[in-house]
Formats: structure tokens, C-alpha cells, sequence
């Protein structure tokens, strides 16, 4: 039934079909998981999957009920072409959900909270394995001390990717003979780890989907995370900054192996004498 002064009770309903419709499929994807994170190796990856659970939920029944409130009000006044009052508006109503707009944005984050300090303001355990990883165009080198346990000294006119010295350690300092240059990250299962991330160019950023950990590399600054991977396997790790023509090149992996395979390894990667 078409009124000529308003849209037609067809064009509404369609209109108020596609909202409904749009709105249950949208909620399916995310309850079914239909594309989803791959799962977590760590607590730290654990807490942050659940404060976006609490966001998600929050958010979606919000969008939910006003989806279907949009869809209502599109068929409930079709046709109704009526001249539009004008209204001041209700100050008690912005008030209330002013007020819990803020409530709600103020409670994530304190939830939030204790995972973000975890990472940043609480430094990593006694006893935590460190590496140093610092970033390039378009690579990543992972750099572990010795059996000395020190890192050894570096002079950027050093520098040379051609030599095999790409982080410029210094011959001249006995503690630098023995540190391990990698290409990859290797770490033992359930033991911290504590990262020194560096840049020698531009600003890069590590990114590990598994452990829902994601820091920048910045030039001039010594950035420190620490994790605790607590399953075996092989992970990707990516540069997440735009950092050049070659930032898709920018990969390699994490690999979280057990003590005994951990240790190997690391005497594989020994330079040689």
C-alpha cells in the first residue's frame, strides 16, 4: 500500500528485514567464531582474551538492541511523512546515558587493567632468560648472551649485514665472542622470558598473534616485555608498523621448545671459536 506522502509499506518492511537480518548474521559470526584468534600460549594471552570478551558481549548487546530498535522504527513510521517537530532535547536522558557511557568506559579499563601492568609496569621475574631483538629492514635478529650470561659490547660502526656482524658486536670485548646471533626466536616451554626490543632504523613492531603481545621497536630506546609461552610449537612473528617497501618480508618465528631441545639449540647457534 504506497502513501504519497511517505514510503511505501513494501520499501519499509524490506528496509526493516535487511536490518533484522543483518544484524542476527553479524551476531552468529562472533558466537559461532566463525573466524576467530588462534588460541592463546600464554596467561598474559589469556587475560587479554577475556577482558575482549567482556568488551565484545558489552558491545554487541548494545548493537544488538539498537539494530532491532533502528528496524522497528523504520516499519513502525513508514509512511508517515508529517511535518518533523523540533525538540531541546532531555537533559535527564543525555544525563543517564552520558553517565553510563562513562561508567561502562571506565569499568573496562580498570578490568583491564592488571594485564596491561603485568606487561608494562611489572618487570620479568628473577631468572628470566634474556634476548635482545632488534629490528630492520626488513628482518629481525634475536640476540642471546653467552655462557657468560653478559651481552657483549656494540659499536654501530660495526655494523655490517654483509659480514655476518649485523648487530655490530665488538671483537675487542671478551664478552661479545660468545653472544648468539639468531635469526629466530627460541625459547623453552614454561620458563620467562624477558625482550629488549631495538631498532636500527625506523620504527618497527613485534607481533605475536599467540601471545596476544604486540610492542614497538623504536630507535634510540631499549623497550622491554617479558613472556611465559606455556605451549610447545612454532609461531609466526611479524613486523606490525608499516616500516617500508619490504614490511611484508618481515617475518620469522617463535619457537617454543622444550628445556632439553631449548638448550641444544642455543649450543647449535654457539659461533664458532
Amino acid at each position: 500500500m504506497e502513501n504519497n506522502r511517505g514510503v511505501s509499506t513494501g520499501h519499509a518492511f524490506g528496509i526493516a528485514l535487511f536490518l533484522t537480518v543483518m544484524t542476527l548474521v553479524t551476531v552468529y559470526i562472533f558466537v559461532a567464531k566463525t573466524w576467530w584468534f588462534p588460541n592463546p600460549i600464554s596467561a598474559f594471552a589469556v587475560s587479554i582474551d577475556e577482558q575482549f570478551h567482556r568488551t565484545l558481549w558489552i558491545c554487541g548487546v548494545i548493537f544488538f538492541l539498537a539494530q532491532l530498535a533502528l528496524a522497528f522504527v523504520v516499519f513502525r513510521f513508514r509512511g508517515n511523512a508529517a511535518t518533523a517537530g523540533h525538540s531541546h532535547g532531555n537533559t535527564k536522558l543525555e544525563v543517564i546515558w552520558t553517565a553510563a557511557t562513562a561508567i561502562l568506559f571506565v569499568g573496562l579499563g580498570l578490568f583491564g587493567e592488571r594485564a596491561w601492568a603485568s606487561l608494562h609496569f611489572t618487570g620479568a621475574a628473577p631468572g628470566a632468560i634474556q634476548v635482545e631483538v632488534t629490528g630492520q629492514q626488513f628482518a629481525w635478529n634475536f640476540r642471546y648472551p653467552g655462557p657468560d650470561g653478559k651481552f657483549g659490547r656494540t659499536d654501530p660502526k660495526l655494523i655490517s649485514d654483509s659480514s655476518g656482524n649485523p648487530l655490530g658486536l665488538d671483537p675487542a670485548d671478551p664478552a661479545s665472542t660468545d653472544d648468539v646471533v639468531a635469526a629466530t626466536l627460541a625459547v623453552p616451554v614454561n620458563h620467562e622470558v624477558e625482550l629488549t626490543l631495538r631498532s636500527k632504523d625506523v620504527t618497527h613492531s613485534f607481533f605475536v598473534r599467540e601471545l596476544r603481545l604486540k610492542q614497538d621497536a623504536v630507535p634510540g630506546l631499549r623497550i622491554k616485555i617479558h613472556f611465559d609461552a606455556d605451549k610447545e610449537g612454532q609461531y609466526e612473528i611479524v613486523c606490525a608498523e608499516l616500516c617500508g617497501l619490504g614490511h611484508h618480508r618481515m617475518r620469522s618465528f617463535l619457537q617454543v621448545k622444550p628445556q632439553a631441545d631449548f638448550e641444544t639449540w642455543l649450543k647449535e647457534q654457539a659461533p664458532s671459536q
